[in-house]
């Protein structure tokens, strides 16, 4: 009897042990494990700038309700976006109530015209109440890639308007904001226009606009109706034709791997005529693994009816034709035309050059401005070539 009844009373002592310590652990003041607390996330936002200005909105999302109210604070750190420039600076603190599950931020985005690569800053939680950090950071992404103003150094070699026994009869200065197309047409595709080309030629705004004073005309790696990479592609095809002159183009031109610039004309009856009887006079053509070297060239239909070249190049000393801007020219008369950079010639190419085929180049042409990718002459791209890739035209003019 005495052993039961040693039992029985521990038996309540343990029944007293575990009440006292449940009452222990269910008091308020102890919190319960962080594995058992949500987790407050947030995530990077990318937001396209305008001239006007704007907000971006960060939504701030627990892993789960929670019966008490969660908060934390923020701190908007400058990255390459800076304050006040690009963003309003600020810190605070993000409160979700009990049994919700998400909360937001907003950011005031200053509106700007600048072209230019992304830019960021950094949104920071820290102090965590009812909660865990489930991301500590995230950037806020501005991206000015669309943007409409693109100033470049202008220096370089330019030429006059006027010249003696010559009167200038047409030009476009690309002063304006918008690209006149009372002068230029768009010619679009992606078929390899021949060459085995890698861009698809639009008309967009993305890939050919005025600022500054300059045409510019960008090439993107893009994706765009199953091409890699974007451009353009612009002519004068029956708004501006010409016969005989001298004619001066200013321009700053891409050099790297696998970029193919030009400034050329084709003969205007292309249409009944097609390449190479209409004929092409290159005015400028630069590979982008020779950056200090430009080519000038003529092509007519040999006697079989392929293609007949002429040409020769012009080499930079030092720099390449992408730090400045030069003047491609050429002194164009009956049976001959001459080639120059900065008024220095280098080429001459003559109705006696040809010893075969018809010389092509007593007719009128029309102008053609192009960056292509890639193609059969300039290779593809490859790791070092940074994109986008632009050229900048000054002016075109004619002298009659």
């Amino acid at each position: 009897m005495k052993s039961g009844i040693k039992i029985i009373t521990g038996v309540w002592l343990l029944v007293i042990c575990v009440l006292v310590s449940c009452k222990k652990s269910g008091g308020g003041s102890t919190p319960p494990p962080s594995a058992t607390l949500p987790a407050l996330s947030g995530a990077d936002v990318t937001r396209a700038r305008t001239t006007a200005a704007g907000t971006m909105r960060f939504y701030l999302v627990l892993s789960k309700a929670s019966a008490s109210a969660v908060s934390a604070k923020y701190t908007l750190v400058a990255g390459t976006a800076t304050t006040p420039r690009d963003f309003t600076a600020g810190a605070g603190t993000i409160s979700i109530p009990a049994n919700e599950t998400s909360a937001f931020i907003d950011v005031a985005i200053t509106g700007d015209s600048l072209r230019q690569a992304d830019i960021f800053f950094t949104v920071q939680l820290s102090d965590p109440v009812n909660c865990t950090i489930g991301s500590p950071s995230f950037k806020g992404i501005i991206s000015s890639a669309d943007g409409t103003y693109l100033p470049t150094d202008n220096t370089g070699y330019t030429t006059p308007t006027t010249y003696p026994g010559y009167t200038m009869v047409w030009s476009d200065e690309f002063s304006g904001n918008v690209i006149d197309q009372t002068n230029w047409n768009f010619e679009t595709g992606g078929s390899g226009w021949g060459n085995h080309e890698l861009e698809n030629y639009t008309g967009r705004p993305q890939n050919a606009f005025q600022s500054n004073g300059n045409l510019i005309i960008e090439a993107r790696k893009e994706d765009l109706g199953g091409n890699n990479y974007t451009s353009a592609r612009m002519t004068t095809y029956n708004k501006r034709t010409f016969t005989y002159g001298r004619i001066d183009i200013r321009a700053k031109l891409p050099v790297a791997k696998g970029m193919w610039p030009a400034l050329w004309m084709l003969g205007s009856d292309i249409a009944t005529n097609p390449w190479p009887k209409c004929g092409e006079i290159d005015i400028m053509e630069l590979i982008g693994t020779n950056p200090k070297q430009v080519i000038g060239s003529m092509h007519w239909p040999l006697a079989d009816g392929s293609n007949g070249t002429i040409n020769n190049a012009y080499q930079l000393a030092t720099e390449d034709f992408s730090q400045q801007f030069h003047v491609f020219s050429i002194i164009w008369i009956q049976n001959s035309i001459q080639f120059f950079v900065d008024d220095q010639l280098y080429f001459t190419g003559t109705s006696a050059s040809i010893s075969s085929g018809t010389y092509a180049f007593n007719h009128p042409y029309f102008f053609i401005m192009n960056v292509a990718v890639g193609g059969d002459w300039p290779g593809p791209p490859d790791a070092t070539t940074v994109f986008p890739q632009r050229m900048f035209v000054d002016y075109v003019r004619v002298f009659q």
